[in-house]
């Protein structure tokens, strides 16, 4: 009797520490563990980071010169507002900085947007008109920009040449107007990689509504591609105008302009303004923060 039960004994331990070896290597195999710890790591732990690290920020593009142009998101409401800055590069200069502060107050203070809204700033969509002016398309000051207005003037183009606001499908021209100047508008409507990204940015997303930066003129225009203003285009000129002391203008009629990227945003249907700065050296923060906020107290309702 003792040597049967010696014998039963001795099959459930050896079966005990069988069925903890497969458990162990089991979780080995299926649970991520790891030799220097000793201990079962989540799967998809490293995606999850890498995935919130990556959420607020996309490339949408490159330039002729292979530069990133980049959107950065905030919120995640259904109604996207698209704000857009540097489309003339280092001519203007100041608009990116006024895109900058944009992003900047939003990482300090994201509850600026509201729960129902998305908000999208491209601070540079002509990051080589930048970086030909400042030497970066990235971060930079005021004191980053040279004295001399032929440099300054030159980063208003793409390494094509090409005025990137003479190069969108709204009476599109390759020849152009800037003031009292031709300029290239392309070899064809959207033959530039710079409106090409937003292009593919704004038709693969629901835009409510979009605001681009351009200077030099001190005031709010209201976009329209000859199928009259749109009415909430309207609203947001008037919104964005008294809010910033801006003046408020139904359209920009100073000289004839082709291939305009808001007039664009327009014939898409998308209410869209151009804010042009006082100067080309004024970055009026405050200003346009005001603007801004009326916009998205607007659309919070």
């Amino acid at each position: 009797m003792k040597t049967i039960i010696g014998v039963l004994l001795a099959i459930i331990i050896i079966g005990a520490g069988a069925y903890w070896y497969m458990q162990s290597s089991s979780r080995d195999v299926t649970g991520g563990g790891t030799e220097e710890s000793g201990q079962a790591a989540p799967l998809d732990q490293a995606a999850t980071t890498e995935t919130v690290q990556n959420t607020g920020e996309e490339i949408i593009g490159k330039s002729v010169e292979g530069r990133d142009i980049i959107a950065y998101h905030f919120g995640a409401g259904e109604k996207e507002i698209l704000f857009v800055g540097g489309i003339h590069g280092g001519y203007e200069w100041n608009t990116v900085l006024v895109a900058q502060e944009l992003i900047d107050t939003l990482r300090e203070d994201p509850s600026v947007v509201p729960a129902n809204v998305r908000v999208t700033v491209i601070p540079v969509l002509n990051p080589d008109g930048l970086n030909k002016v400042v030497g970066t398309d990235g971060r930079f000051a005021a004191a980053d920009v040279p004295s001399s207005q032929t440099v300054v003037v030159s980063g208003r183009f793409n390494a094509h040449e090409v005025d990137l606001n003479r190069n969108f499908d709204c009476d599109w021209k390759a020849s152009g107007t800037w003031q009292s100047r031709q300029v290239s508008g392309g070899e064809k409507a959207f033959s530039e990689p710079e409106s090409q990204a937003l292009k593919g940015y704004v038709e693969s997303h629901n835009i409510t509504a979009a605001v681009v930066w351009y200077s030099a003129a001190g005031g709010v225009f209201a976009s329209n591609c000859h199928d009259g203003v749109l009415p909430e285009t309207t609203v947001l000129t008037s919104l964005y105008a008294k809010a910033s002391g801006y003046k408020a203008y139904e359209s920009f009629d100073f000289y004839s302009i082709t291939g305009d990227a808001v007039n664009w945003l327009a014939k898409q249907k998308i209410p869209a303004i151009s804010v042009l700065l006082t100067t080309h050296t004024a970055v009026e923060w405050d200003k346009n923060l005001q603007g801004i906020k009326a916009l998205l107290a607007h659309y919070a309702e």
